[in-house]
């Protein structure tokens, strides 16, 4: 591979954190290719809104690949959980799909072998991130160490860059950046369990962690919640 090439391999959720991820890579100069994995969560919905990104973004190939995460379960986004709803706890929460990180970075870092990236994009973070372990800076760097040890690129040539742009923001920080990069925050999808209407339900943790990150950042963000969305 050809390390002036400058493609890189975004992991497309279809999420706030994911888009502005995409968008960062975009204005560091990457073509953009971007991996979408349809696990056969909860909803559609994020699906649906990491096709849209990818085509607003200019995208040059996106993958969406299905692997159905509920033939094991563990995770109120895999099986029959309910989804919190009464505010962000402590600990690690039952939305925490097992392994998910480590499993889709593998297969991103596959794609990103197959196609000649060397650079890997994924949007975790370490602040407001809902006390997920696959989100920590120490995950990240072990990942790309075991990424250079495992792949054939890794051993003849040095291996992958895994580029957490967002790893020490905080969600308002996120917010500020959509504005700054020209990005609709609308354009993206961050509720765990939608209304029968198709709206975000604003009480989930991952609604409530967005909607504050727009309130401190003092961003609009113009994606509609259910009307009994809790105030935040």
């Amino acid at each position: 591979m050809d390390r002036q090439d400058r493609k890189a391999v975004v992991l497309l959720s279809g999420g706030l954190d994911s888009m502005v991820t995409a968008g960062l890579a975009r204005e560091q100069g990457f073509e953009l290719l971007a991996l979408t994995i349809d696990y056969n969560q909860r909803h559609r919905r994020e699906i649906d809104a990491a096709r849209d990104i990818a085509g607003r973004l200019g995208v040059a190939r996106h993958v969406i690949l299905p692997l159905d995460l509920r033939m094991f379960g563990g995770s109120a986004l895999t099986d029959d959980i309910a989804v919190p709803k009464d505010g962000v706890g402590e600990g690690i929460p039952v939305t925490y799909v097992p392994a998910r990180n480590l499993v889709f970075l593998s297969l991103t870092t596959a794609f990103a072998e197959a196609v000649g990236a060397w650079d890997i994009f994924i949007g975790v973070n370490a602040l407001d991130y809902s006390g997920y372990p696959d989100c920590r800076p120490e995950f990240i760097a072990s990942f790309e160490e075991a990424a250079r040890l495992a792949t054939k690129a890794g051993v003849t040539e040095g291996g992958f860059a895994i580029r957490a742009p967002l790893q020490h923001m905080s969600k308002a920080d996120i917010a500020r950046e959509t504005q700054r990069l020209g990005l609709d925050p609308s354009w993206s999808w961050s509720c765990y369990d939608p209304t029968p209407e198709g709206l975000p339900c604003g009480a989930c943790d991952s609604c409530r962690l967005r909607r504050k990150g727009f309130a401190d950042a003092g961003v609009v963000d113009a994606t509609r919640y259910a009307e009994d969305a809790p105030a935040i």
